[in-house]
């Protein structure tokens, strides 16, 4: 696996909306690229015979019936909101052009 460039580093710092430094940008590329070839290690394990798995433990009946139960009244919920507009939590915009 090739070495993260700090280029790399600000797109996913950018994704992350972080702002770094540039000492920080090469800093996490080293340890960035330190985690990704620990990782790569993991293809050279011989998985010959070992079935594709989704979880490690086997898990039945995880799910458990609908059923409506009392809940606590909308009046109450609201009250502790520092927004509402009577019916609904008022929150701030987080996405552009919504």
């Amino acid at each position: 696996m090739p070495e993260l460039s700090p280029e790399d580093v600000r797109k996913v710092a950018r994704l992350s909306r972080l702002k770094l430094t540039p000492e920080e940008e090469a800093r996490f590329a080293r340890q960035l690229g330190d985690v990704l070839k620990y990782v790569d290690m993991l293809n050279e394990v011989d998985t010959t015979g070992v079935e594709p798995l989704a979880h490690p433990h086997e898990m039945t009946d995880v799910f458990r019936a609908d059923e409506a139960r009392p809940s606590l009244p909308r009046e109450a919920a609201l009250s502790n909101a520092p927004k509402t507009d009577g019916k609904y939590f008022l929150v701030p915009q987080i996405l552009e052009n919504a």
